[in-house]
Formats: structure tokens, sequence, C-alpha cells
């Protein structure tokens, strides 16, 4: 393919936020009811936390949400400036600028929408033993509205990727904006993906989750936020492998690809599953002094994955390029990376 067939390749929908990053200690994590490994919405008795973090710890403040980082994984994978397009909603401020640069930098063509009265949101990211957890303060994210994206320059977007993917995290913000997106994958023969992105997602947005469900062609996550899924819907197994089964038999709306379950575990093996049986693939294990924090390996590994997808890679590819980006980001704080991959 030339590199312009992969102009706007890959579309990603989601919550774009500030990453308030820092290594905390039990004390904190007690004080604020956080635990490791987990995402939730903050609520209001974390709201004090994003400045007692500044005080008390080293912050460092890095561009993230879930979407968002692996797309902009995805576009240095590709290295072919613009293949990959995001959407998501900023506030007017310097946190939103700071986002914006930091995106195009990267080379994803980003189309905020900016709300004027609400400050950009952002995640509070407690590491602790190179474990992170994640409390995402959702402020403008939150104010998404899918009338940005029927705008002809938005949806034009929509209409030149031939691959999607949106974080569950997203279902909680515009699900009218993920059906029209998954509508027109599904009439154009494209390729839908999303998250199930953490185990409140599974549990309290179970409804919206269920209806994109028919749409997924490849469905991510980790082994808790599996085991939640599978508790949610009833199937009382906790193995992996089983679970993964399950989710890649769930309908589909079309007949045009069969869906294929990929669910990380850590520094356990990628389990995958299609047609009913399951192969894993072993990742890159690091030595634990080079650990930094396990903030973003989610999202880089789905970031690989889509890069090699999009070239019409064999799965085992898809993965290997996967573990490899999830690998580089562990090495260093947030989701971050040097300039360039040596993936092969």
């Amino acid at each position: 393919m030339a590199s312009s067939d992969f102009d706007g390749i890959i579309l990603g929908m989601g919550n774009p936020l500030l990453d308030v990053s820092a290594v905390v200690d039990q004390d904190f994590l007690n004080k604020y009811d956080i635990k490791l490994n987990n995402a939730i919405l903050a609520e209001d008795k974390h709201l004090p936390m994003y400045d007692e973090m500044s005080k008390k710890f080293n912050v460092e403040y890095i561009a993230g949400g879930s979407t968002q980082n692996s797309i902009k994984v995805a576009q240095w994978m590709l290295q072919i400036p613009g293949a990959t397009s995001y959407m998501g909603s900023i506030g007017k401020d310097k946190y939103g600028e700071a986002m914006k640069k930091d995106a195009t930098a990267a080379g994803v063509n980003v189309h905020y929408y900016e709300d004027e009265s609400t400050p950009t949101g952002t995640c509070g990211v407690c590491v602790m033993g190179g474990e992170r957890s994640l409390i995402a303060n959702l402020s403008a994210a939150n104010c998404y509205k899918v009338e940005h994206l029927k705008k002809p320059e938005n949806w034009a977007l929509v209409e030149k990727a031939k691959f999607y993917y949106i974080a569950g995290f997203f279902l909680t913000v515009s699900p009218e904006s993920i059906q029209l997106v998954r509508e027109h994958a599904a009439a154009n023969n494209k390729v839908f993906t999303m998250n199930l992105s953490a185990p409140f997602i599974c549990e309290f947005f179970k409804d919206v989750q269920e209806k994109c469900m028919p749409y997924m062609d490849y469905v991510f996550g980790n082994e808790t936020e599996a085991r939640t899924f599978s508790r949610v819907h009833g199937w009382e197994t906790d193995d992996v492998e089983q679970i993964a089964i399950k989710i890649s038999q769930l309908p589909k709306a079309t007949g045009t690809y069969k869906r294929t379950t990929v669910i990380t575990q850590g520094a356990d093996p990628v389990v995958v599953a299609e047609d009913g049986k399951v192969k894993k693939y072993p990742v890159i294990l690091l030595p634990k002094e080079k650990l930094v924090d396990t903030n973003g390996a989610g999202d880089a590994f789905v970031g690989g994955f889509l890069s090699q997808l999009v070239h019409g890679k064999a799965i085992e590819e898809c993965v290997r390029a996967g573990c490899y980006a999830s690998n580089v980001v562990i090495q260093r704080s947030g989701c971050t990376y040097p300039e360039k991959p040596d993936f092969n």
C-alpha cells in the first residue's frame, strides 16, 4: 500500500485527559480509597487529591486519555504522518492547548470539541511499586456532543477511516456518537474495535456496552476486566481463556468479520480467542528494576496491535507489535515513547 492509502486509516474517539502522575505511598491510597490496577471516575471525595498530589509528591503532567494514548502509539509505530485521527472534548485552557500541541506533534490529526465553560479533564495516576491506579476527573471530556461528530469536517474523518478504536470509557460520555460510528462501520464493512477498559464499565455501563458488542470485530481488555465481564453476565467462570472464547462467540451484527477477543494479563501471556479456539502469546519479560510504571501499558498494546492490523498482518504479528509497544511504555513514565520505534 502507498502511504497515501494510510491517510486517516484509523480513527479513535475518547476522553482526552491530562495525566497528573506521581509515585505515591500507601497512606495516600488509603486516604482516598484507591486500589492499584484499577480505573475509576472521580467522586467528590477524590477532588482534593489532585492538589494534594502536586504538594506532596513529585508530579508529572503527561497528555493521556486511554484512546488518545492508543492512537498516538499506533501513529508512532506506523511512522506515516496523518495515518490516525482522533476526536474528543477538551476545555479552552492551557491544559487543552498543551494536549493539542502534544497530539499534533505526535502526528495525530486531532479534531477536538472545545468546551467554553469546563476545564480540560485530568486523570490522577497514582503509582506504587510500578502498579498504577487511575482516577479520572472527566470535566470537559464529559461534554462531547454528537453534533460535533455530525459536522461535515468531522464526519469526513469517519468516512475516510477503515478502522475504528474506542475505549469503553467513552460509553459514559457519548453512546450516540459510538452508535453512529459503529453503524457506519458495519454498513461499510470496516473494522470496529473497542476495549472493556475498566471493571466499572463492565458493571455499571453494561447495557450500553452490550448494545455495542454485536458491532465489535476486536474486543480488547485485561484479565480483571474479563473476569468482571464474566461475573456480570452470570457466566460463573474466572478462567480467562474460557471468558475470551465466550466473548468472541457473542452475536455479531454482520457476518463480515468474526470477532476476535484479545486479553492481556500483565506479565502473563496474551490470550487471543477466535473461531472458538484460544492461542496464548508470551509477552516480553522485563526485569523488575526496569519497570517504571504500568500506566498506558494496555493502551500501548492496542496501539501496537492496530499498527499491524491496518497492514493486514497476521494476528501473531499484531500481538507481537502490541507487546513491543507496551514493553517500551512501561519502561517510561506515562504513555510515552522514544522518537522512533525499533520494531522489525
